[in-house]
């Protein structure tokens, strides 16, 4: 599944299946084909990005701690195993950046049909 986020606010934000999978899981959220997120939940959904994205690169920065292999990694093709691994700041970044485009404007991110 692809997911297609829209808010009247800013421009789409794309996301492969398991990419939005992982972001709406740090949203406390089941993963769906449809949903909403209402301008009175964009604060929370904003600092709940945001705590992933901190305690990613905590644990990154760690000497010995495993990476944060599932939320950097999934979906990558073998055929690109020699690049590096996308951070889940760039993944999370532009879902942000709606959120708080979104909240400002008072509207609702939406994806699906």
């Amino acid at each position: 599944m692809i997911y297609k986020f829209r808010s009247a606010a800013s421009g789409d934000v794309i996301m492969l299946g398991p990419h939005g999978d992982a972001m709406l899981r740090l949203l406390g959220r089941e993963p769906a084909a449809k949903g909403i997120v209402e301008p009175r939940d964009m604060p929370a959904a904003i600092a709940a990005l945001r705590a992933a994205i901190d305690e990613a690169e905590r644990r990154a920065s760690t000497p010995g701690a495993p990476a944060a292999q599932p939320a950097t990694t999934a979906g990558r093709e073998t055929a690109h195993d020699d690049e590096p691994p996308v951070s889940l700041r760039r993944r999370l970044w532009p879902m942000i950046d709606m959120f708080e485009r979104a909240a400002r404007a008072d509207v609702p991110v939406v994806w699906g049909t």
